[in-house]
């Protein structure tokens, strides 16, 4: 393996070269294996690296399209296909979800609204038992017993992450608007128009690029003070699956918006550049600046039932909250991935910054290894 070269590669507007030796840093550490970073300022790449070893067995070196299971990071994917519906008209996140799928009435959840599933606030936070993993890879039946099922609490009231769900819940009500479930619809009308290497449900042909992740340790809850009737309890075994879950066909190819998209920092950047470029990169004009204004509008601001500590959801997104490393007012929306894949969107500097790896941390939504890399980022800017 000596003569593999896993030295950083890409480009990096001098400005930003702090996270070059950053990320060669934590690659020679051990805290990357292969990861890859990426910032986009103005609808321009200033940022595009990436290193390290695709591999678990350090054979094959991180490739400039190589690609990554990045976890929840595919949420803000799933929320720019909402904003594309909401900029043509044909999704009112204020209407209720039933307008769209009548059969979501079911069992108290008739007033639940669009803007409930896109801010974590319905009260259904993942799937009553019983559930496995295989029942999520089946579209019609995996919805359907959403739709059959009662919130865990009252809706609107406060928000408890959909950990799982959310890309089901939301494509539904993609695909009884467009006819399209949620991963195709991205593909024909972001993904494909903006030129962009990302995938929800990816085709096999796709598999020999991926780099398969490595598990994270064990989620740092205690199961003996555990309340199992909880929201918290409730989502994360409903159901639960493991880490090594994604590198199967099954999860590859299955429509899941909340957790199984592949792409880089690159792909993931090019994607969430609308948002800090006005709604247009390259030509190609996706959201009018106040659709992308609708992201700021504040649906909860609580210690989250489902993670157990504050967030603040806008339409899609995270915004800056306690414990986050910017300021309460800044003008940004983010979200990460289970193990440490980040995406954070500054709307003050028209930057978009991104980190997709492939060894999982113990965050649930991005660590340390992001956020020192957005802060060298934010200095390079300030």
């Amino acid at each position: 393996m000596g003569d593999v070269d896993v030295s950083v590669q890409g480009t990096c507007d001098p400005r930003f070269e702090a996270m070059r030796g950053i990320l060669q840093a934590n690659i020679d550490s051990g805290a990357d294996l292969g990861a890859s970073v990426a910032v986009v300022i103005d609808g321009r790449n200033v940022v595009d690296m990436w290193g390290g070893w695709a591999d678990h067995d350090k054979t094959v070196a991180w490739q400039a399209d190589t690609i990554v299971n990045v976890w929840s990071t595919t949420k803000t994917m799933m929320a720019v296909s909402a904003l594309v519906l909401m900029e043509r008209g044909e999704l009112d996140p204020y209407q209720k979800v039933a307008h769209y799928w009548p059969e979501f009435a079911q069992n108290g959840k008739q007033d639940i609204e669009v803007r409930h599933l896109l801010s974590h606030t319905s009260g259904v936070s993942g799937w009553a038992q019983p559930v496995q993993v295989s029942d999520i890879y089946d579209w019609e039946k995996s919805t359907s017993m959403l739709a059959a099922q009662a919130p865990w609490w009252e809706p609107g009231t406060a928000s408890g992450y959909h950990a799982l769900n959310q890309g089901h819940l939301v494509g539904e009500v993609i695909r009884r608007i467009t006819g399209l479930k949620l991963g195709e619809f991205f593909a024909a009308e972001i993904a494909g128009p903006l030129g962009a290497d990302f995938h929800i449900g990816l085709s096999p042909d796709e598999f020999h690029r991926v780099s398969p992740v490595v598990p994270p340790p064990p989620l740092p809850i205690d199961l003996a003070t555990l309340d199992f009737d909880s929201p918290m309890a409730k989502t994360f075994t409903g159901p639960a699956p493991d880490a090594s879950e994604c590198w199967t066909s099954e999860w590859r190819q299955a429509d899941i918006g909340a957790a199984n998209g592949h792409g880089n920092a690159r792909s993931v950047a090019r994607v969430q550049s609308i948002i800090t470029n006005g709604g247009e990169v390259d030509g190609v004009r996706l959201l009018s600046p106040a659709t992308i204004d609708r992201i700021f509008d504040v649906q909860s601001d609580n210690v989250d039932m489902v993670l157990g500590v504050p967030e603040r959801f806008g339409l899609g997104y995270g915004l800056p909250c306690e414990g986050m490393p910017f300021p309460l007012d800044a003008k940004i929306c983010f979200w990460g991935g289970w193990g440490g894949s980040m995406i954070i969107n500054d709307i003050e500097h028209g930057m978009t910054v991104a980190y997709m790896m492939n060894r999982m941390d113990a965050g649930l939504v991005g660590d340390m290894r992001g956020f020192e890399l957005l802060a060298a980022a934010f200095a390079a800017v300030s």
